[in-house]
C-alpha cells in the first residue's frame, strides 16, 4: 500500500504542477493583445504602396517626380512606423 500511497501523491504534484502551467499560460495569453485586423490590413496597404513607389524611384529618369516619390516614401516610412 505504501508504493501505491506514493503514486498517488505523484500524480497529484504531477496534476498540481501541469495546473500551474496553464494558469501560466492563460496569463501569456491575457497579457498579449489580440492582433488588429484593422491595423494589420492598414500596415499591408502602406507597404505595398511603399514597395510601389521604391518600384518607381528605380526607373524613374525626371529629377521632380524623384522628389517627389522620396517625399512620398518618407510619409509612408512616417506612416508606418505610427501604425
Amino acid at each position: 500500500m505504501g508504493d501505491a500511497g506514493e503514486v498517488l501523491v505523484d500524480a497529484e504534484d504531477r496534476l498540481q504542477e501541469r495546473i500551474a502551467e496553464r494558469e501560466q499560460e492563460k496569463e501569456r495569453r491575457a497579457v498579449a493583445p489580440p492582433p488588429n485586423p484593422e491595423r494589420q490590413r492598414k500596415l499591408t496597404s502602406l507597404r505595398l504602396a511603399r514597395a510601389e513607389l521604391q518600384n518607381q524611384a528605380e526607373v524613374t529618369q525626371n529629377p521632380l517626380r524623384r522628389k517627389q516619390i522620396e517625399q512620398a516614401l518618407a510619409d509612408l516610412e512616417r506612416r508606418i512606423a505610427e501604425a
